[in-house]
C-alpha cells in the first residue's frame, strides 16, 4: 500500500516531509510529488500527468491532496491503482470550475474575513504567511521552509479550463483543520457537504496540518485505510 501525496500552492513535495517520515516509520510507502508549478505554462492537465506518473507502478494507492491539490487529485483518481482519495483543508472544485473562479464561487473572502473578526483579528488584512498559515507550525519547521523562499505557482493553473466533468467514483474523505485561518472550518464543512455530500473529519491545527500535526494526520490516514 502506497500513499501518493499532492502538495498545494507552490507544488513542492517538501511540504510532506514530516508526514512521509511518519508514514515510513509505520512501514508504509509514501511518495511526495513535486508539481511543475514553476512552469508558467503548466496547468491542471500537466499537474495530473505528473501525479499519474507517480502512481504508475504502485498498487493499492491512497491519494492525499493538500489545499489547491484538490483540483489535481480527482483528475488522477480514475487510475486503477487508486483506492481512496483524501483531501486535506481542500479547495474542492466543482466540475469545470477553474481555480481562479473558485474563490468567488465559494464565498471564500467573506468567510475568511468573518472568522478573522470572530477571533479579534483584522478582517480586512491581506493574507500573511505567518498569520494565516504558519501560526501553529513549529518555529524550526517554519524557518526551514521560509528560508527556501516563498512558493511560486503557475498562473495557468488558475486560468486554463478544468477538465473535471464529474467527481470520480472512488471513496473520498475530507480532513479539516479546526483552527484553519485561511479556510475556516465552517466554510470547509459547507463546501464538503454541498459539493461532495460528506462531513469533514476534524483535527486540531491550522491549514498546514502535515507540518503542525503530522502524527495525528498519519493516524487519520491509517484509520481511513482500515475502513475501505
Amino acid at each position: 500500500m502506497t500513499y501518493v501525496l499532492i502538495p498545494g500552492a507552490g507544488g513542492s513535495g517538501d511540504y510532506w516531509r514530516l508526514l512521509v517520515d511518519e508514514l515510513r516509520r509505520r512501514g508504509r510507502e509514501a511518495v511526495a510529488v513535486d508539481l511543475p508549478a514553476a512552469d508558467e505554462h503548466a496547468a491542471l492537465p500537466e499537474y495530473a500527468d505528473t501525479v499519474r506518473a507517480a502512481v504508475d507502478g504502485h498498487r493499492d494507492v491512497t491519494l492525499v491532496a493538500q489545499s489547491l491539490g484538490a483540483f489535481t487529485a480527482p483528475l488522477v483518481a480514475d487510475h486503477p491503482a487508486v483506492r481512496l482519495l483524501v483531501l486535506v483543508n481542500p479547495m474542492i472544485p466543482a466540475p469545470g470550475e477553474t481555480a481562479g473562479d473558485w474563490w468567488a464561487a465559494t464565498g471564500h473572502a467573506p468567510a475568511r474575513a468573518a472568522y478573522a473578526a470572530a477571533q479579534g483579528r483584522d478582517p480586512d488584512a491581506d493574507v500573511d504567511l505567518a498569520v494565516d498559515f504558519f501560526h501553529d507550525v513549529p518555529q524550526e519547521v517554519t524557518a526551514r521552509l521560509l528560508a527556501a523562499g516563498g512558493p511560486s505557482e503557475s498562473p495557468a493553473v488558475f486560468t486554463r479550463p478544468n477538465p473535471l466533468r464529474r467527481w470520480p467514483e472512488v471513496p473520498t474523505r475530507v480532513v479539516s483543520g479546526r483552527d484553519d485561518r485561511f479556510f475556516p472550518l465552517e466554510f470547509q464543512r459547507r463546501l464538503a457537504r454541498e459539493r461532495l455530500g460528506v462531513e469533514p473529519d476534524e483535527l486540531p491545527g491550522g491549514h498546514l496540518l502535515a507540518l503542525s500535526r503530522p502524527v495525528l494526520l498519519a493516524d487519520r490516514l491509517e484509520a481511513y485505510r482500515r475502513e475501505v
